[in-house]
């Protein structure tokens, strides 16, 4: 039977369903912070730290997992597998970087000033694409900006279909905004360089005083560049009654192996690659290329077919 707490939690049928007879009476905690050497996870509003077996590597979990756990001893069973998995490919021989498990929407922070990029919100989308959560575009410091919605609209055009909202994340009004992603049991996650307002709006979608504040740092106004504030992944509760993931400033995200998350995020490149007349074409210099014509008649934007080959070729690499 799921309990109610479960639900709160972000527990549904996509997680009962995976559970055996004989684990019927083992906790269902999900992880809301990660360390080093150990796990906690949440179980009816209470904190337990989960007793991992001999040379465990908490680098296999994430904020946001579910496990099943021994009630009298706090020993991990297993855990739960994912609806959705937020990761970093490593570059190099860095390991792959688990961000976030199960997380319904992803909330791609930027700001309506200089350090707004196109490049860069397209990655992100590529990154939200891959791992089946559903990216929505948060444009802070609307309020200071001489035309916040020149912003949006450019954001917009970024993939089909795309949710963009501008606010003062310092603002009330941010959180009325952000409402129809943030109810009861649903998991957010927020990613987005450093100083674009990241932690100031967490701290606004949290429940007041549940949760110790994030540490928000200022900006260089020379570059409007911030200073990394954010240091570890962790679940927050909010007002609303679902669950916010806050993530540390992430400057560069490298590309790999994202095939469908960019194919959803240039869809109009997608659909007409298989009128081009070779099936692996590059849409670079191949003859009777239907993407290049279609740049050459203008209907598709020079720009976007650039930060595709870009995008393509390193997700390739």
């Amino acid at each position: 039977m799921v309990r109610l707490a479960d639900e709160q939690l972000g527990w549904d049928s996509f997680f009962e369903c995976q559970l055996a007879d004989s684990e019927a009476e083992l906790w269902r905690l999900r992880i809301d912070a990660v360390h080093r050497g150990r796990l906690t996870g949440l179980m009816d509003a209470e904190q337990f730290e989960i007793e991992l077996p001999a040379r465990a590597d908490t680098a296999h979990f994430a904020v946001g997992d579910w496990v099943l756990v021994n009630p009298h001893t706090k020993a991990l069973h297993r855990r739960l597998d994912r609806r959705t998995l937020l990761q970093r490919p490593g570059e190099g021989k860095r390991p792959t970087q688990l961000v976030a498990a199960n997380v319904d929407t992803l909330f791609i922070v930027a700001s309506c000033n200089a350090d707004f990029n196109l490049a860069r919100l397209e990655r992100y989308l590529a990154f939200a694409n891959d791992a089946g959560t559903n990216p929505v575009i948060v444009l802070t410091k609307a309020d200071v900006a001489d035309d916040a919605q020149d912003f949006a609209r450019q954001a917009a055009t970024l993939q089909r279909g795309l949710a963009v909202v501008t606010i003062n994340a310092r603002s009330a009004d941010a959180v009325t905004a952000l409402r129809p992603w943030c109810g009861p049991g649903s998991t957010i996650a927020i990613v987005g360089s450093s100083g674009v307002g990241k932690s100031t709006l967490v701290n606004n979608l949290v429940a007041s005083g549940s949760q110790l504040p994030q540490q928000t740092g200022s900006v260089r106004p020379s570059d409007s560049k911030g200073r990394h504030t954010t240091t570890a992944r962790s679940l927050h509760a909010m007002a609303g009654g679902g669950w916010v993931i806050d993530t540390p400033g992430v400057r560069s995200l490298h590309m790999k192996d994202l095939g469908q998350g960019l194919d959803v995020l240039f869809a109009e490149i997608t659909e007409l690659a298989p009128s081009c007349k070779f099936r692996n074409c590059t849409h670079d210099h191949e003859p009777g290329c239907a993407v290049r014509a279609a740049v050459a008649s203008g209907t598709l934007d020079p720009d976007r077919l650039t930060r595709w080959r870009k995008l393509h070729t390193e997700s390739r690499a």
